[in-house]
């Protein structure tokens, strides 16, 4: 048996979150199907309740689909200082039962159990206990994964959703996996899928038959990843002291911009918003990122790193023009621009950087 046969780990995830909060507050959009996003013209949906999600309605959808999609969608703008206060809650719960906690959202975290800080007799009762006391001080529903690792709890959090739990144990786990679907698998997202369905693999059965010599030669860095998850193995610990690595913010204009000024002021309100959060953690990066999306949905990112940390809101807000110059005045109208910052350091050790020197634009990528 693996090392990681010996955790008790628990994935919790909230249930349709961010809807769920809106719900709650006004019951009038209970048993409705409702979004969270802007509904105008240009808006993206950023969470939909279960009754709009039976009619396709999803994250990152255009409101103008999801509208079609479902005639009845009632649109809620989003309220994030109120989702931040209830995760605040959630985790307040989680702390009583381990203080091995790894948050990956507001809404889910990693668990580990293992020590039985709560003194309960198994990882299924405990995952049952923290669902009842969210429940129960939030007025909202989580589901649970319990399992031997963070792979499998996570897959298993979601095999009973909503309010639900469900248990892989570790004389089960290889089984299973290899009866679910390759897209489901965390690390394997859309285009991956696409790619080991042409090469045969639909199933965790079917990437478990392939070796890793084949894997290696068409996933390359990935592939020990997928040769170890096929045979449900995954030695990750929970980790409470995760360093998060970026932190972004965007946004969709009305229309879309031609004009400089116009789209350089979109580009500082977005560095605003990202200085706000750096600032509050005290946590500074040295490379800048700035998203460009055009009208047609063509995407550039432009990125430049500093010789050391960016500490101070003009300095942000300046390279980030910088970059967003490269490509003015664009060739074609701009739907959407983003500002990320990664490359986090510890601050104290470091001076303001001169965003005026001149340093190299190393990344580009596009999509459709």
């Amino acid at each position: 048996m693996v090392d990681s046969a010996i955790r008790k780990i628990i994935h919790v995830d909230m249930d349709a979150f961010f809807a769920s909060v809106e719900q709650r507050d006004d019951p009038s959009l209970r048993g409705r199907p409702v979004a969270v996003g802007h509904g105008a013209a240009r808006g993206v949906v950023a969470a939909a309740s279960y009754e709009a999600r039976k009619f396709g309605v999803k994250s990152a959808l255009p409101s103008v689909t999801a509208r079609r999609r479902c005639p009845e969608l009632i649109f809620v703008p989003p309220r994030f200082e109120v989702y931040k206060e209830v995760s605040r809650q959630i985790h307040e719960v989680f702390a009583r039962y381990t203080d091995l906690i790894q948050p990956l959202s507001l809404d889910e975290a990693y668990l580990d159990v293992t020590a039985n800080k709560a003194g309960i007799e198994t990882a299924w009762k405990t995952a049952k206990a923290i669902r009842a006391a969210i429940l129960e001080e939030t007025g909202l529903t989580a589901s649970a994964g319990i399992s031997y690792n963070k792979f499998l709890a996570k897959l298993a959090s979601d095999h009973r959703k909503p309010n639900g739990q469900f248990a892989v144990t570790p004389d089960m786990g290889e089984a299973w996996v290899e009866t679910l679907p390759v897209s489901r698998f965390h690390g394997v997202g859309p285009v991956t899928a696409d790619k080991m369905k042409g090469l045969g693999i639909e199933t965790g059965a079917d990437l478990r038959a392939k070796s890793l010599e084949f894997l290696q030669q068409h996933f390359r860095g990935s592939a020990e990843w997928y040769y170890a998850i096929a045979r449900g193995i995954d030695h990750r610990p929970v980790n409470p002291n995760r360093v998060r690595k970026s932190s972004g913010s965007e946004t969709t204009f009305d229309r879309d911009l031609s004009d400089a000024a116009e789209i350089e002021a979109g580009i500082l309100k977005m560095a605003d918003d990202v200085w706000a959060w750096c600032d509050s953690r005290q946590a500074f990066g040295r490379t800048v990122t700035v998203k460009i999306k055009y009208g047609d949905f063509q995407q550039i990112t432009r990125s430049r790193s500093q010789p050391s940390v960016i500490v101070t809101q003009e300095s942000l807000r300046r390279s980030a023009v910088d970059l967003v110059r490269t490509v003015l005045p664009p060739a074609k109208g701009i739907r959407l621009v983003g500002v990320t910052v990664s490359n986090f350091a510890e601050a104290a050790a470091t001076e303001p950087v001169a965003v005026e020197t001149e340093l190299p634009i190393f990344a580009e990528s596009q999509a459709a």
